[in-house]
């Protein structure tokens, strides 16, 4: 729908509400998706003005992931919902070995939401995109009731190709497989606690939300034949170990000492409770991989920005309770149990 702007005030985003009419399909609608998203995301598929998005795709196999994201608060330090549902569901492409190459989002904004943190979040997402190489090609806007919603939720779905020879699935880690973390474990889940509670002895800890998909193919291309990637968001590193070591059927042995965690995280989580195995993280990933392969996906991952802080942490081996266990610092064993609650909600 194209707007006349001859006769209609553009969107006043700096003093402005999202109201009921942004959601009724009308020209209130309209206009906050041209002046707003498409304007933002700006490609020629949303330039089209389909409710749809018509795309070729290269040689080799789709992969398909969606996510929602309901994080609380909307802006926390290093990031915001916005860039965080472009990040989230680009990685979960990229766990495939996929390429991620388009995006859709879907909005739903509550009545009396400021139009300024509305269009802040939009254009966090559009940098994200541009920044990772991505298009976001189309979308859904809805409007519900004021104190029926929380501001505003996201859901991004994503699509990618991972080419022919790659082939990562948590079902193929293997007795004497080597377990690998991409840098420090739990800085999203303590960021969002600290702007969630106001915690000033944590300030200088920030979201490690980030896009892994270069990272990935830096390390597919030294090793096509990774078994497995995964990142630890919801529930941390134990829970994805625990899911991969059901998958896969086979048990897990990691090293507290090898364990890249900051001492301020470490701080925060004794003071709060919390157990930084459990703490999500959005811009990290395990990968498990042949134990002669480790060393030099190591140093792949070492060479990259996003994984300078990388590890081996653990291996896997041959148990039919698929038990993940830690070795601690003093040399006993402990089990590292699936998560039975949630430690931190609306992380994510």
């Amino acid at each position: 729908m194209t707007i006349r702007k001859d006769y209609i005030r553009p969107v006043d985003f700096r003093n402005g509400r999202v109201d009921m009419t942004h959601g009724s399909g009308g020209r209130a609608m309209a206009q906050l998706i041209e002046e707003l998203f498409v304007a933002a995301f700006d490609n020629e598929w949303l330039a089209a003005q389909n409710d749809h998005a018509r795309f070729a795709l290269p040689p080799g196999r789709v992969v398909m992931a969606t996510d929602s994201h309901v994080v609380s608060p909307l802006f926390f330090p290093g990031g915001d919902i916005g860039c965080l549902s472009v990040h989230g569901t680009i990685n979960d492409v990229a766990m495939a070995g996929a390429k991620p190459l388009y995006l859709s989002a879907g909005f739903i904004l509550e009545e009396g939401f400021p139009l300024s943190d509305l269009r802040r979040i939009v254009e966090s997402m559009a940098c994200a995109a541009r920044e990772a190489g991505v298009a976001i090609v189309t979308g859904d806007t809805k409007v519900v009731e004021r104190g029926k919603g929380d501001g505003v939720f996201i859901n991004t779905t994503g699509v990618g190709v991972v080419p022919e020879g790659v082939d990562i699935s948590g079902d193929r880690a293997q007795p004497g497989d080597r377990i690998l973390v991409s840098g420090m474990l739990g800085d999203h889940g303590v960021a969002i606690m600290a702007g969630r509670e106001k915690l000033e002895f944590a300030s200088g800890i920030v979201s490690d939300t980030a896009a892994l998909h270069r990272l990935v193919a830096r390390m597919v291309a030294q090793v096509p034949d990774i078994h497995v990637l995964r990142d630890p968001t919801r529930g941390g590193l134990a829970t994805t170990l625990n899911e991969i070591a059901r998958q896969s059927g086979v048990g897990m042995l990691i090293e507290e000492k090898k364990l890249p965690v900051r001492s301020q995280v470490t701080a925060v989580c004794e003071f709060l409770g919390l157990d930084p195995l459990y703490v999500a993280n959005e811009g990290k990933l395990v990968c498990i991989c042949a134990q002669e392969h480790a060393q030099r996906l190591l140093e792949a991952m070492r060479a990259d920005p996003l994984g300078r802080d990388a590890a081996i942490i653990g291996a896997v081996h041959e148990d039919a309770q698929h038990f993940v266990q830690m070795r601690t610092g003093f040399g006993g064993r402990r089990i590292v149990d699936w998560l039975t609650g949630e430690q931190l909600p609306r992380i994510c």
